[in-house]
């Protein structure tokens, strides 16, 4: 009985170095580009394609995040039939955001829902980053620089993050949204089909 789960294992670790080397060549990153994005050696990520040596979730782990693919991607999870995306709700100062995306890095997707303000004045932050939000329903307040908004539901907003910006419910009720949320550079794109003539 456990060699045959031996086996299946083995079977499993056997595959993630042409794989790696897959998704590199389709990406078409060198070797060397990876190494510096990853700080792991050519070498070894060399070894690793080549199936020299076992992955490692010390290795998989910054792979997956310079791919920006799911670890299970890399190492060929068998896919679990249930595509609904089970994420647990992350709870912050009476905001309950949602991940709706698994992959690490790159654009990140959450739906927010917030009951009332998280405090009487707002308080804008800066970070690197660029963001857009879509109200669902409710009122949403964006304060960005020296501008001062309410979106309601259906409008949208998009900004550079190192702008100082804050937002929340209005005192009118809560509020649900989307947000996306990409490191520096990585601004969203929004398609439009066009009016019809006629």
């Amino acid at each position: 009985m456990t060699e045959g789960k031996d086996d299946r294992i083995d079977a499993v670790l056997n595959e993630v170095g042409p794989r790696l080397r897959r998704v590199r060549r389709d990406r078409g990153v060198t070797l060397a580009e990876l190494s510096a994005t990853t700080g792991i050696s050519v070498s070894t990520l060399s070894r690793l394609e080549s199936g020299q040596r076992k992955p490692s979730l010390e290795l998989l782990l910054p792979l997956a995040r310079a791919h920006q693919v799911p670890l299970d991607e890399l190492v060929g999870a068998p896919p679990t039939g249930d595509p609904r995306i089970r994420a647990k709700p992350i709870v912050r100062d009476g905001r309950t955001m949602y991940p709706l995306t698994r992959q690490p890095g790159g654009l990140q997707a959450y739906k927010v829902v917030q009951e009332k303000p998280q405090q009487e004045e707002p308080e804008p932050r800066v970070h690197e980053g660029y963001e857009w939000l879509y109200v669902l329903s409710g009122r949403l307040r964006l304060v960005l620089g020296e501008h001062d908004v309410v979106l309601g539901a259906g409008e949208a907003a998009e900004f550079d993050t190192r702008v100082p910006h804050w937002f929340g419910p209005t005192a009118d009720g809560p509020v649900e949204f989307l947000s996306l949320y990409g490191p520096q550079g990585e601004r969203m794109h929004v398609r439009a089909r066009p009016k019809k003539s006629g």
